[in-house]
């Protein structure tokens, strides 16, 4: 989209980072994005921080540079989009046992985490037929609104899901090249070193996730669009926001086509929980 002064900036990013003083940054960073009067999320955990917010440009950049006075958290890739609305209802800074679930006390992505491929390269993996797995880390409900084409889709309910998903992927493809995607990368972190240990050799995850590789390749081998974790709901190759909604039901993310449904009505159901409502 066409970037103005009125734009609302939505950055992200994470970092995992021992914090032994988790629990005393939840107060200082609510009262900093107040101040700012910035919406969205901020995860904090004993293993780093997660952050999902969205404001003016100047309030934007003077999160970061509060931020940036802890050294534990210079230099954060930050995956910057834009909108012509605030995509959050809320800002809140929470405390969390993990940045991203999964449930693994052995996965920590400072000790291991797959090697990191640029979008060009993925891109370029793809252009010549390269003999490569592209394997989705998201949820079944994302990859429904959109994936690279021939994905492996494990269909997942949730995160903490994925190793066990993994399990009953065939032997074969332990000796293949792979590279996994999620929306911003933070999921392929852990998802790699989930795969390590599990026996593959070759895990690669797509730096910057799938947002980077919008910006980076224009969207190239992706169907549909992305799914984002606010009221934009999904963002097209261009990082427009496209006509997705949520149900209020069941928070499903919704097309046009579905929204078209008999078995939509706002506020009521949807098609994939009127059952449930009926």
């Amino acid at each position: 989209m066409a970037v103005n002064k009125n734009s609302v900036v939505n950055i992200a990013g994470y970092k995992f980072e021992p914090l032994d003083d988790a629990i005393d940054l939840i107060p200082i960073y609510q009262q900093k994005c107040d101040d700012l009067l910035l919406k969205g999320t901020m995860l904090i955990s004993k293993n780093g921080i997660n952050f999902s917010v969205a404001g003016t440009q100047q309030a934007t950049d003077s999160f970061i540079d509060f931020i940036e006075k802890d050294n534990r958290f210079l230099s954060i890739p930050l995956k910057v989009t834009y909108s012509e609305t605030q995509p959050f209802r809320r800002m809140k800074v929470r405390l969390k046992k993990e940045i991203i679930s999964l449930g693994r006390k052995d996965i920590n992505p400072r000790e291991m985490t797959g090697e990191k491929i640029s979008p060009e390269a993925l891109k370029n993996l793809l252009d010549t037929k390269e003999e490569v797995l592209v394997l989705d880390t998201r949820n079944e409900y994302e990859t429904r609104v959109g994936k690279f084409e021939n994905a492996i889709d494990l269909q997942l309910d949730t995160f903490r899901d994925f190793p066990e998903a993994v399990e009953s992927l065939p032997e074969e493809y332990k000796d293949k090249q792979i590279v996994m995607y999620c929306t911003g990368g933070i999921r392929c972190e852990k998802a790699s070193a989930v795969m390590m240990k599990a026996g593959f050799a070759d895990v690669k995850q797509l730096d910057g996730g799938v947002i980077e590789y919008f910006k980076e390749t224009g969207g190239a081998y992706w169907e549909g669009d992305c799914f984002v974790f606010d009221e934009r709901v999904a963002l097209d190759k261009e990082l427009n926001e496209t006509e997705y909604i949520y149900c209020y039901i069941c928070r499903e993310p919704l097309s046009a086509e579905e929204k078209a449904s008999p078995d939509f009505k706002i506020n009521e159901h949807c098609p994939y929980c009127i059952n449930s409502n009926s």
